[in-house]
């Protein structure tokens, strides 16, 4: 790995999908750090990849992951094909930041954070929407107490894809790739900002989800569930690719002194008991985390990527952990949710969350 401080860390990218581009596209013009090489299953997409960023292209995982001049791997693969690169990374002696999910259950998951904190590597899973200003804003007034007693969460991720989504992808809308629908691939970044609100993951779930607008997919399109905190709290998630045209994803946070609406990443509602002069100012915050893909995957900003990358670059620096709000354990800690809230749709019934 480069120790030297003058040397820009080398990444490369281990995927060539549309998360690729997004992951390649945050890394344009960031100071200290340089793209080096991608690899992918579909050599015209990794050639095209590599030739609009400059990047090297390698025939494979273990020759990417073997060079010394790369420090760290951003993974896009598909979901479920996560921790096997990872693993692989890991075992070379390379950093890892993985596309969300971290991977599509928890046993897969705990796997990689296992060989992770074994090697002493730092893994990360990437969550945007946390750097939106607005998130920030939030979280900020939560860890004050302006809140109050927190007594209700909830999220809207109600988007549309049509069916050529899930056509063109042969991994899309099955179980064995994607984990899911809805909820795990485009609801999940909600599921994040709600345990990063509400202190951590709920304690129990209870679920109902449906294929309703996309007939031949393996997963469910629409799902909502009921959340509850050992706190006291409730919460709620609707999470669906079968909402034409789609709307922009909402979190509401509330408690007995306030509560504050989230759209799309930027204040829509800001009310406290005790009121302070600079909240009029929350109204100006910019969508900074990831807005976008309500109807359109690819109108995903890069901005959250880029933030995150950045923080992840300088702990490899100084060599210290990843934050406790970015690591490995937090990724996993969003795939337990999720696959509580399966439990539950299968069960028909409250599910814990292990």
């Amino acid at each position: 790995m480069n120790t030297n401080q003058s040397k820009a860390l080398g990444l490369g990218i281990i995927g060539s999908g549309g998360i690729a581009h997004t992951h390649a596209d945050a890394l344009q013009g960031m100071e200290g750090v340089r793209l080096v090489a991608v690899t992918g299953r579909n050599p015209s997409t990794t050639a095209e990849l590599a030739a609009k960023h400059g990047a090297e292209v390698e025939r494979s995982v273990a020759s990417l992951v073997r060079r010394r001049d790369v420090d760290a791997v951003l993974i896009a693969t598909p979901s479920g094909a996560h921790l096997e690169p990872s693993i692989e990374a890991l075992e070379a002696g390379k950093h890892v930041l993985c596309e969300k999910p971290l991977e599509i259950n928890s046993e897969r998951s705990q796997i990689l954070v296992h060989r992770a904190e074994q090697k002493g590597l730092l893994l990360g899973g990437f969550f945007p929407m946390r750097f939106g200003a607005g998130a920030g804003a939030v979280k900020r007034a939560l860890d004050a107490g302006r809140f109050g007693r927190l007594v209700s969460l909830g999220a809207r991720v109600k988007w549309w894809r049509d069916i050529a989504y899930y056509k063109d992808s042969a991994w899309r809308g099955t179980w064995l790739l994607d984990g899911g629908g809805a909820l795990i691939n485009q609801g999940i970044h909600a599921v994040d900002l709600l345990q990063w609100f509400g202190g951590g993951r709920p304690a129990r779930v209870s679920a109902y989800a449906g294929t309703l607008a996309h007939p031949g997919i393996e997963v469910e399109d629409t799902l909502s569930a009921i959340l509850e905190w050992g706190h006291g709290a409730i919460g709620t998630i609707t999470a669906s690719t079968a909402c034409h045209p789609g709307l922009e994803l909402a979190i509401e946070i509330s408690g007995d002194q306030g509560s504050a609406v989230l759209v799309n990443g930027r204040i829509d509602f800001w009310k406290f008991s005790r009121e302070e002069a600079r909240d009029e100012r929350v109204y100006t915050l910019g969508e900074s985390g990831s807005p976008g893909g309500t109807s359109d995957p690819r109108a995903i900003s890069c901005a959250g990527h880029r933030e995150q990358i950045r923080i992840f670059c300088e702990s490899i620096r100084r060599r210290s952990p990843m934050p406790d709000f970015l690591d490995g354990h937090e990724a996993a800690s969003a795939v337990a949710i999720v696959e509580a809230i399966y439990k539950s749709v299968r069960s028909q019934k409250s599910e814990p969350v292990a």
